[in-house]
């Protein structure tokens, strides 16, 4: 279990509100209320949230776009230069 599930899991098996767990457990109240309501994406329980797995993933294909825009971007301006290096192509 991660530092964050324990005082979701705290608080999910607890009857009492929110605040009187975080301020039980010594943290911000809204930090136990992200890390529940992560908790319960990642059970299912909240389908409008994105699950940890799909955070996860979505950082690494926003990362990927980025990688393969930069390379894009290099590969342009590479064929732009032996363009203009080797001059107009003369057709017969």
């Amino acid at each position: 279990m991660s530092c964050v599930s324990v005082p979701s899991a705290f608080y999910l098996e607890s009857d009492r509100p929110i605040a009187h767990v975080a301020h039980d457990l010594g943290i911000h109240k809204e930090a136990l209320r992200q890390w529940v309501r992560q908790a319960e994406a990642d059970q299912g329980r909240r389908p409008e949230l994105l699950t940890t797995n799909e955070r996860e993933e979505l950082k690494w294909l926003r990362r990927e776009v980025a990688e393969l825009r930069r390379a894009n971007a290099i590969l342009k301006d590479t064929s732009v230069y032996f363009a203009t290096e080797l001059g107009p192509i003369r057709r017969r």
